[in-house]
């Protein structure tokens, strides 16, 4: 495999930034209850188009008419067991990308066997905090699982994402696409490179549904990219935005509002010109 340049890749995300701005690609998603209307809302904010969907059916359509399919299994219903594979089964046979957000992994059987299910049919980003990017390597019988991080606590991370580099690019490999570890320091990863990535705000933490939301514009992305390409540009599409909107509120209320506002007039210059630190994987 060829890698390419520092520079290059910048240059594929100010592209991407660009086509998406241009295309208003659609990017489905099956996502959890609690942040449906933040992640629709990202996703416009972006350039995309969203629709929400959770029956097997409809999954399996959305993957058919979408770029690229988001799974987020925060708040799960007994018809996920069907919806979730057969989604990402049908994604595969479309040869359409899908983002996974194992969100909560760890609670309930349910999680545990959608997980070990789409391993058949690995996401093209997997993106999530530490303790769940290392739970998914366990799951899947990942080498790095060897390294036993703590494991969530509910949807909030007990490992560092340092902790998670090993089992972030286990993933990326198999899968043969990229992970995004999201923490105060984002990593993310296709196997080959690590990037890291700083920024964002505090005041993230304290709004419901902002990693969902970035796992559904990582999907809009990944309609016009590569795995790599969109999840970096997401990332750092988040975290300029958050640090932006941080400058301009006063709480957790108004700052939900000034970061869409933000990630609505984010250039792609500013997207690709980011500080980002390259090292191999």
């Amino acid at each position: 495999m060829t890698r390419i340049t520092e520079a290059e890749q910048r240059g594929l995300m100010t592209a991407a930034v660009r086509e998406v701005r241009a295309a208003n690609p659609l990017a489905p998603s099956i996502t959890n209850t609690v942040t449906q209307n933040f992640v629709a809302n990202a996703q416009l904010a972006v350039g995309g188009s969203a629709a929400m969907v959770y029956l097997p059916d409809e999954g399996e359509c959305v993957a058919a008419l979408g770029g690229a399919v988001y799974i987020n299994l925060g708040t799960l219903l007994p018809v996920y067991e069907e919806t979730v594979p057969r989604t990402a089964r049908a994604c595969a046979e479309a040869a359409k990308p899908w983002v996974l957000d194992p969100v909560g992994v760890g609670i309930g059987s349910l999680r545990t066997k959608l997980i070990r299910a789409v391993k058949a049919w690995p996401a093209a980003i997997v993106r999530g905090n530490a303790s769940e990017i290392i739970a998914v390597a366990e799951l899947w019988g990942l080498d790095a699982a060897a390294d036993n991080g703590r494991g969530p606590r509910g949807v909030d991370a007990t490992d560092s994402v340092e902790a998670a580099r090993a089992a972030a690019v286990a993933i990326a490999r198999f899968s043969g696409g990229a992970v995004a570890v999201s923490g105060p320091t984002d990593l993310v990863t296709d196997g080959a490179v690590v990037v890291r990535a700083e920024g964002g705000s505090p005041l993230m933490r304290s709004v419901t549904g902002s990693g969902c939301s970035l796992g559904g514009v990582a999907a809009v992305y990944a309609c016009v990219a590569d795995p790599l390409t969109a999840a970096l540009a997401a990332t750092v599409a988040y975290n300029r935005a958050g640090a932006q909107a941080a400058e301009r509120c006063s709480g957790p209320g108004s700052f939900q509002v000034a970061f869409l506002d933000a990630l609505a007039a984010l250039t792609p210059e500013e997207v690709a010109d980011a500080p980002l630190a390259f090292e191999e994987a």
